[in-house]
């Protein structure tokens, strides 16, 4: 017979809870070369982002790529690392509870908790918390507006996972994507206009996406033309034309060919044709992590003004700005709405009389 966690000590007299799982990709929890190796074995071990058959891709992860790499990624990680740790946690960390303060009061009784789908807080932590604070409903939001099955898909595996050990499995709801939501893309525009007014307006806005292997667009991933309608969206409520800003895709890995174009090839062309003033939006990014902060704000910066550009910006991530956490909030009220509020008091006083009365006559 099947094991499971279970809920004898159910509270009858208190209220469900509905529990909001945010969650992003992760983060080692030191720039050290161990600390990175077995933040790296995790992420690249799993067969959503990797989708090498496994006989053909662990001898490479294990004979190679965990050799080599994790002492260069750590350095990387020494670039950006701060006092209080790494900037996509302790980002990650401030987003949480900006939104729990924001649900606090409304109906459904709302707990929100953090999960990195690799390292810690882990997936299956941040779900224990949430079972202990009785919750009888579950959203689950990863933090990626464009969906991608290396991701949210990925996400999705993850919570599944611990899910089908509990003995009574919350009601379940799942943000998909928000790549077009109103409130995202007006967030996005308004953190640009902020930029700008501080470091005034460049000869191209260039919208760079994380990359993706070109094979799993064409199997069907979604990402590729969801990146693009986020792009065109953002660009339209900026006003700009079509000369003014571009699409990219960054942080390619191995051999075969990913999204293009890429995003340093294409500040290296800039620079070269005499273009003196860019900035660059990450706006797949909720947080910013490694992949905005030291990959476009310090080596892309570099490629760009080597090639001959001048004047480079990169536009923070929304991170923990009011405006961005009113469109988290936003998007998490609508995947809600329809979920009754918590039980009234004689509702409650019923269901533990029940609880009693089943108690005694067994």
């Amino acid at each position: 017979m099947a094991k499971y966690k279970g809920q004898a000590d159910h509270r009858h007299d208190a209220p469900p809870v509905t529990g909001v799982l945010l969650a992003n990709l992760g983060t080692p929890d030191a720039p050290t070369p161990a600390a990175v190796r077995r933040y790296l074995g995790e992420f690249l071990s799993d067969p959503r982002v990797i989708e090498t058959p496994a006989l053909l891709w662990k001898p490479i992860l294990h004979g190679i790529i965990l050799r080599v790499r994790p002492r260069r990624s750590a350095a990387a990680y020494r670039r950006i690392w701060t006092d209080e740790g790494s900037p996509l946690l302790v980002i990650s960390r401030r987003q949480a509870a900006a939104v729990e303060s924001r649900l606090a009061g409304r109906d459904g009784n709302f707990r929100v908790e953090l999960a990195m789908r690799y390292g810690r807080p882990s997936v299956a932590a941040a779900l224990d918390r949430l079972f202990d604070m009785n919750i009888r409903r579950l959203l689950v939001f990863p933090l990626y507006p464009q969906y991608s099955a290396a991701t949210t898909g990925s996400t999705f595996d993850a919570v599944a996972r611990v899910l089908r050990t509990w003995r009574w499995v919350p009601e379940l709801r799942f943000v998909n994507h928000y790549h077009d939501d109103e409130g995202y893309i007006a967030a996005l525009a308004e953190g640009i206009r902020l930029h700008q007014a501080r470091h005034g307006t460049p000869e191209r806005l260039l919208f760079s996406f994380h990359g993706l292997p070109k094979h799993y667009v064409l199997a069907g991933d979604p990402y590729f033309c969801q990146c693009q309608k986020t792009a065109r969206l953002v660009a339209a409520q900026l006003g700009l034309q079509d000369a003014q800003w571009a699409l990219s895709f960054q942080s390619r890995f191995g051999p075969r060919e990913w999204l293009k174009p890429y995003t340093d090839k294409t500040l290296r062309s800039w620079g070269k044709a005499g273009i003196d003033h860019v900035q660059v939006v990450c706006p797949g990014f909720a947080a910013d992590c490694l992949e905005t902060l030291e990959e476009i704000e310090i080596l892309n910066r570099e490629i760009f003004r080597d090639a001959g550009g001048r004047e480079f910006s990169y536009v923070p991530a929304l991170n923990d700005q009011p405006h961005h956490i009113d469109a988290l909030v936003e998007i998490i009220e609508k995947h809600c709405a329809g979920w009754p509020g918590p039980a009234g008091a004689e509702e409650l006083a019923e269901t533990k009389r029940r609880a009693i009365r089943q108690g005694a006559d067994g």
